[in-house]
C-alpha cells in the first residue's frame, strides 16, 4: 500500500468505531501497520496477546499442531483438554473445567451453572447478584448481567433474574438480598475492565466469600480480562487469598488463539451432565495446544513476576508524572492492567496515541486503559510513559471537564 493509504471494510458490518489503520505483523510488543508504521502495543489485542507477537516458542508449537489436527469435535476425547484442564485446576485449586471459545461463552456457561444449581435445589426462578459498571459480554444473558445501560439500549427485553449492587459495599449486598430465598450466586469481575479498571478490594472479596459460604451461594468470579497472570498472580482474586466456585476465563489463555474456559470448584463441578451444555468449536486441539503452550512459556519465562514488577514500575511512573495534575482523578489497577481516570471524556486520546505510535484504549468514556502483553520490558514501559504523558497533558490543557 502507499504511505497514505487508509484501509476500509465496506462489506463488514459497521459494529466498531475503528481507527484508520490495519495491522500487518508484529514482533514482541511492537506491531506494524500496512503502511509500514510501527507502534508500541499497550493494548495487547485487549488483554489477549499474553506472549506478545510472533513468540519464538509459541509459533512453532502452533505450526506443529496445525500439521496434525486442528478440530475434531467433542464426540471424541481431546487429550489436550485433559492436559489443560489439569493445569488450570492445579493453578487455581479448583476441580474441573469446560472449554469454549470466548469470554462471553464462558460467562454464559457460568450463568447456566448458577441457574441449574438453583433448579436442582427446587428454586424455580433463580436470581444472581451482579454489579454496577460490570461487563460480561454481549449475548442477551451476559448483556443483562452487564451494568452498562449504553450497551443494553435497543436490545430489550433483557433477561430477568439479576440483582444489581454497587462495588465494595458488603452492607449493600446484604440489604439487596435480605430475605430472598431465590438468590443462588454472586457474579463479578475482580477488576472491572470495560467498566473502567475498577478493582474489588481484597477485604471485600473475603467478605463476599464468607457471605456465599454462609448462605450457600455460588461465588462466580469473571477472570476473563484480569486473569491469566495479568495482575502478577495467575488469577486476580488470589491476591485476596480466596477461591471461587466458578471461574470463567478467556482472552490471555491462548495468546491470541480463540479460547474460553469455565473452571469449577467442588460445589459446581458436577452441576452439568451430558446434554446440559456443549459447544462445536470449544476445546479443539489447536486451541488446547495454544493454552498449554501459553502457560508453559509463562512459567518458564516467569511472566507473572514480570507483570508484577514491570506493572508496578509503570504504575508508579504514571502516578509520578500524571497523578497530581488537575484533570487526572486516579491512576489505578494492578500488574499490567492499569487505568488512568480523567475528569472528562477522553476518547480523542485513542487517535492521538495512535498517531504517536502507541496503541491503547479508552473505556468508560474517561479511563485510559493499558493492558499490554506480559512480555513488556521496563524499557518499553518507560517508552509508554514517554509517549503517553505529553498526550494527556496536552489533552487536559486543551479540553474542558
Amino acid at each position: 500500500m502507499s504511505s497514505n493509504a487508509q484501509p476500509s471494510s465496506p462489506h463488514v458490518m459497521n459494529t466498531y468505531g475503528r481507527l484508520p489503520i490495519a495491522l500487518s505483523h508484529g514482533q514482541g510488543c511492537r506491531v506494524w501497520d500496512t503502511n509500514g508504521k510501527a507502534y508500541l502495543d499497550g493494548l495487547g489485542g485487549i488483554a489477549v496477546n499474553t506472549l506478545g507477537h510472533n513468540h519464538p516458542e509459541l509459533v512453532p508449537a502452533l505450526q506443529d499442531q496445525i500439521t496434525k489436527i486442528i478440530h475434531s469435535s467433542n464426540y471424541y476425547h481431546v487429550p489436550g483438554q485433559e492436559t489443560l484442564a489439569a493445569k488450570l485446576t492445579e493453578l487455581s485449586g479448583l476441580t474441573n473445567a469446560f472449554f469454549c471459545c470466548t469470554g462471553l461463552e464462558a460467562n454464559e456457561a457460568a450463568l447456566k451453572l448458577a441457574r441449574k444449581f438453583g433448579h436442582d435445589r427446587g428454586i424455580e426462578r433463580p436470581e444472581i447478584v451482579v454489579y454496577e459498571a460490570a461487563f460480561h459480554g454481549r449475548s442477551i444473558a451476559t448483556l443483562s448481567a452487564t451494568g452498562n445501560p449504553k450497551v443494553q439500549a435497543g436490545f430489550g427485553p433483557l433477561v430477568e433474574g439479576f440483582i444489581r449492587v454497587p462495588l465494595n459495599d458488603i452492607e449493600a449486598l446484604k440489604k439487596a438480598t435480605e430475605g430472598n430465598p431465590n438468590v443462588v450466586a454472586v457474579f463479578f469481575e475482580t477488576i472491572q475492565g470495560e467498566g473502567g479498571i475498577n478493582p474489588m478490594r481484597w477485604d471485600y472479596l473475603r467478605q463476599v466469600r464468607q457471605l456465599c459460604d454462609e448462605r450457600d451461594w455460588l461465588m462466580m468470579i469473571d477472570e476473563v480480562q484480569c486473569g491469566m497472570g495479568r495482575t502478577g498472580k495467575w488469577f486476580a482474586h488470589q491476591w485476596a487469598g480466596i477461591k471461587p466456585d466458578v471461574m470463567p476465563l478467556a482472552k490471555g489463555l491462548g495468546s491470541g488463539v480463540p479460547i474460553g474456559a469455565v473452571v469449577a470448584g467442588p460445589k459446581a463441578a458436577n452441576i452439568f451432565g451430558p446434554g446440559n451444555h456443549g459447544t462445536t468449536f470449544g476445546g479443539n486441539p489447536l486451541a488446547m495446544r495454544a493454552g498449554i503452550e501459553t502457560i508453559r512459556i509463562m512459567e518458564e519465562h516467569k511472566l507473572l513476576e514480570n507483570a508484577d514488577k514491570v506493572g508496578s514500575h509503570l504504575k508508579e511512573s504514571l502516578q509520578r508524572e500524571l497523578g497530581s495534575l488537575p484533570g487526572v482523578k486516579e491512576v489505578r489497577g494492578q500488574g499490567l492492567m492499569l487505568g488512568i481516570e480523567l475528569d472528562r471524556p477522553c476518547g480523542a486520546i485513542l487517535q492521538r496515541a495512535c498517531d504517536a505510535g502507541l496503541l491503547l484504549s479508552v473505556t468508560a468514556d474517561s479511563v485510559i486503559r493499558l493492558v499490554p502483553p506480559l512480555v513488556l520490558s521496563q524499557a518499553e514501559a518507560d517508552e509508554i510513559v514517554a509517549i503517553l504523558v505529553p498526550i494527556v497533558k496536552s489533552f487536559l490543557a486543551e479540553s474542558k471537564a
